[in-house]
């Protein structure tokens, strides 16, 4: 699957995966879940990715990330592999280059929502005061400029989301990856949540993969695709 970038001039694929094959199990027990799944995109570019539990979404995102190995096919992004890379240089990698946004926000209960959006930037180590004002204002910008100093327990599940979302920002990846993330949220956060992802990802020039269950999130998304036996299909 081809999707490329918004821009007015041709720009290089920042996502390039070739022959993506990824099983569990051996031999004849084996589980093939992706098998032979080719997808480009460039800066700018959205991508909803859709299919029913157990299809492979999750471990397709998982991998794009480099939080999972495959068992055959390459991964490029920006032009690396990270796969290739020393435990070390890979987290490095994944922590400059790739913005996750999971489900669960999975955020530190015993941190502020500032303090939550920092956390990336300490293993570079530790929060500048650039850094400081750039969390200050992905927290003004997804609306919570009033919720710097509030602990998670004090913020409603769309606000939670919403911290996840900036703290996914705040190394300013090129490629930032969502995983069901309006999928624990009611209609009204989810509609905020979902049009907000969309419009800081065209606002940074984003790369944006999300994979969902919702009709609706997807919907919002310029380009679609249904997992299908281990192969993305454009949706109708």
């Amino acid at each position: 699957m081809e999707a490329r970038g918004l821009a007015a001039h041709p720009m290089p694929d920042d996502l390039v995966v070739r022959g993506l094959r990824k099983e569990y199990g051996h031999a004849a027990d084996s589980l093939v879940v992706l098998d032979g799944l080719d997808l480009s995109m460039s800066s700018g570019t959205a991508l909803a990715v859709m299919g029913p539990s157990g299809s492979g979404k999750s471990t397709l995102l998982y991998i794009l990330g480099s939080l999972e190995k495959p068992t055959a096919g390459s991964v490029r992004i920006c032009g690396e592999d990270p796969f290739s890379l020393d435990p070390a240089a890979l987290s490095r990698f994944r922590n400059e280059r790739v913005g996750f946004v999971f489900q669960d926000h999975h955020l530190l209960p015993q941190c502020t929502s500032l303090e939550n959006v920092l956390v990336p930037t300490l293993a570079s180590g530790g929060a500048s005061r650039e850094a400081t004002s750039r969390a200050k204002d992905l927290l003004d910008r997804v609306g919570l400029a009033d919720r710097t100093d509030r602990m998670p327990s004090e913020l409603s599940g769309g606000e939670r989301q919403r911290v996840a979302i900036a703290r996914a920002l705040i190394n300013a990846p090129p490629v930032v990856l969502a995983d069901e993330p309006t999928g624990n949220l009611d209609r009204r956060s989810a509609d905020t949540v979902g049009n907000l992802l969309l419009d800081l990802q065209q606002e940074q020039g984003i790369l944006l993969i999300a994979v969902t269950h919702s009709m609706d999130l997807a919907a919002r998304f310029p380009m679609r695709a249904d997992l299908v036996d281990g192969q993305l299909e454009p949706a109708g």
